[in-house]
């Protein structure tokens, strides 16, 4: 599929649903009907947006499937999509941070009294070097995570949320 231009992609990532739903395809594909009832939403709405994220290249078509008399297409997100989302266009990736800000209000609400955390935040002055060794070891937790996604509710598998955004700041 053609690479679409970042802003149409920072666009779509920019409502709370299409959030949930990557997060969700991550570990598993799946149609629209599934993912309706995994996120709790109707059909309809599910596959309004999957639509518009496939259409900005952030879901593959994974398979497709018979299901009574009809095709369905199963989605799967690709974590590696990401890097395409640079600050050519702040305003947009402000609307997606606001839209990740949003996200991580609403799974704080689910969060477990005795689960583990690790919770960091700043806003700091830090070397060069410190900067791009944070910005490695965030991508590469990224990944681990990603890779390691598993279809909701697997044996052996925690509910987890995660959200980190590094960024430089204006002086």
């Amino acid at each position: 599929m053609p690479e679409k231009p970042v802003l149409d992609s920072l666009r779509v990532l920019a409502h709370p649903l299409r959030v949930r739903i990557l997060s969700l395809l991550t570990g598993a594909a799946m149609s629209a009907a599934e993912a309706a009832r995994e996120l709790g939403e109707t059909q309809a709405n599910v596959s309004y947006h999957l639509r518009r994220l496939h259409e900005a290249g952030l879901l593959d078509v994974a398979e497709e499937v018979r299901i009574r008399g009809g095709q369905a297409k199963r989605y799967r997100h690709d974590p590696d999509s990401g890097p395409r989302f640079t600050r050519d266009e702040p305003e947009e990736e402000r609307l997606l941070l606001a839209a990740l800000a949003g996200e991580l209000r609403r799974r704080s609400e689910l969060r477990a009294a005795d689960g583990r955390t690790s919770l960091t935040d700043a806003e700091l002055w830090v070397d060069r070097s410190t900067w791009e060794q944070a910005v490695e070891h965030a991508r590469e937790l990224g990944r681990l995570l990603h890779h390691g996604a598993r279809p909701p509710r697997s044996e052996g598998t925690v509910r987890v949320s995660a959200t980190v955004a590094l960024f430089v700041l204006d002086s």
